[in-house]
């Protein structure tokens, strides 16, 4: 990287991209798992590896810290999910 440091958003939140990982036999609960589960996750396109075999699936929100990040999915998806943060560098 250069010598310049990504600068934290000033007016925004800061970005997390979360993993979730589930084994083959869990596809349906993870994905049912939403129904019913007041987020704004619901109904929205991620990216997930499911029909290619390996089982996760990514989501890019906005929140206050991890926890909320995690806060966003049911149980059996939070906790098989890890959240990063994440900010844009560019790239050389």
């Amino acid at each position: 990287m250069s010598g310049r440091r990504a600068a934290l958003k000033v007016d925004g939140m800061p970005r997390f991209v979360m993993q979730h990982r589930h084994q083959p036999h869990e596809c349906g609960v993870a994905f049912k798992a939403f129904k019913g589960y007041d987020s704004p996750l619901r109904h929205r396109a991620a990216l997930a590896s499911c029909a290619s075999g390996g089982h996760a699936i990514w989501w890019t929100v906005e929140a206050v810290s991890a926890d909320d990040a995690l806060r966003l999915l049911p149980f059996f998806v939070a906790q098989r999910t890890t959240a990063t943060q994440v900010s844009e560098v560019e790239i050389p």
